[in-house]
C-alpha cells in the first residue's frame, strides 16, 4: 500500500470522471474520487475508490479535501482536473452571472485546486497534473462561445504551468476529448433548447442541439477512451503534452489548425445548417 501512487480525480460522480477512477484503480493506484454528489459514487467506492466531498467553486471545501487526503495518505502523485460543464447559448443572451459561473467551475476551480496540490508535489519533486480540456479548447462554434472560452483558457494556462513547474519534476498534460457518450451532452442540449429556442438566435439552436445529442454525426466514443489517455499520461515518465481522443476530435483539431480562418468559418456554417 505504501508504494502505491495516489490520484485525485474531480468530477468523479459520473461519466468521464468515473471511467478515469476505474481505469486508475485497475492500474493499481489509490484513487480519491472527488465530487459534490458523494452519494453518486457508491459504485466506485465498492470497487475500491475513496470518496471525497469537494466543490471546485468552494474554497473551504477544496482546502478541506486536499488536507484530508494528505493527512490520510501523505501524497498526491496525480491530480486529474475533470470537473466542468458546458452552458450553451448566444453571447448576447447568456446572462453574465452564468458566464462567470462557467469560468468559476471550468477555469478558476481547476487553477485553485492545482494551487492547493502543487506544494506537496514540489516537496516530492514529482507529480502529474492532467487537465481535461476538450477539442472545444482548440476549435470553436457559434452558440458555444462561453464554453469554448473556458476550454481555450485551460489550454493556455496548462502550457504556462508546464514550464513553471518543470524544474520541480512536475508534468502537465492536457486531454482533449471529442464526442463522448455521457449525460453531459444531453443535459447541455436540453438547457440550450429551454434557454434559446424561441429567441432571435433560434435558427442556430436546432443544429447545435443535434450536434450535442450526436444526431448530426457518428456514434460517440465511450468514456473509456478518455480514461485510457489519462492512464497513459500519469503512468508515463515522459507523457505527451496533449492527448486528443477519439479520432474525430483529432481531425477537427487538425482542420482548425491548418485551414484558413475563412474556410473554417465556411465549414462551421455548413455544419450548422
Amino acid at each position: 500500500m505504501a508504494d502505491k501512487k495516489v490520484a485525485l480525480v474531480t468530477g468523479a460522480s459520473a461519466g468521464i470522471g468515473k471511467a478515469i477512477v476505474r481505469k486508475l484503480l485497475a492500474d493499481g493506484w489509490i484513487v480519491y474520487g472527488a465530487a459534490r454528489r458523494t452519494d453518486k459514487m457508491d459504485d466506485i467506492v465498492k470497487e475500491g475508490a475513496k470518496a471525497l466531498s469537494l466543490d471546485v467553486t468552494d474554497e473551504a471545501s477544496m482546502k478541506r479535501g486536499v488536507e484530508a487526503l494528505l493527512a490520510a495518505v501523505g501524497r498526491i502523485d496525480a491530480l486529474v482536473n475533470n470537473a466542468g460543464y458546458g452552458s450553451y447559448g448566444a453571447l448576447e443572451e447568456v446572462p453574465i452571472d452564468e458566464a462567470r459561473r462557467q469560468f468559476e467551475v471550468n477555469v478558476f476551480g481547476v487553477v485553485r485546486l492545482t494551487q492547493l496540490v502543487l506544494p506537496s508535489m514540489r516537496k516530492a519533486r514529482s507529480g502529474t497534473i492532467v487537465n481535461i480540456s476538450s477539442m472545444g479548447g482548440r476549435i470553436w462554434m457559434p452558440i458555444g462561445g462561453w464554453y469554448h472560452a473556458t476550454k481555450h483558457a485551460i489550454e493556455v494556462l496548462s502550457d504556462a504551468l508546464r514550464l513553471e513547474v518543470r524544474p520541480f519534476g512536475i508534468r502537465v498534460v492536457v486531454v482533449q476529448p471529442g464526442a463522448i457518450a455521457t449525460e453531459w451532452s444531453g443535459i447541455s442540449a436540453d438547457n440550450l433548447e429551454k434557454a434559446s429556442a424561441n429567441t432571435v438566435y433560434g435558427a442556430l439552436v436546432k443544429p447545435m442541439t443535434n450536434i450535442l445529442r450526436h444526431d448530426a454525426a457518428g456514434k460517440p466514443a465511450p468514456p473509456s477512451v478518455v480514461a485510457n489517455a489519462v492512464s497513459r499520461a500519469v503512468n508515463s515518465r515522459s507523457p505527451a503534452r496533449r492527448y486528443t481522443v477519439p479520432f474525430d476530435a483529432k481531425m477537427l483539431v487538425f482542420l482548425v489548425r491548418w485551414l484558413p480562418a475563412w474556410l473554417w468559418e465556411r465549414f462551421v456554417l455548413t455544419v450548422m445548417r
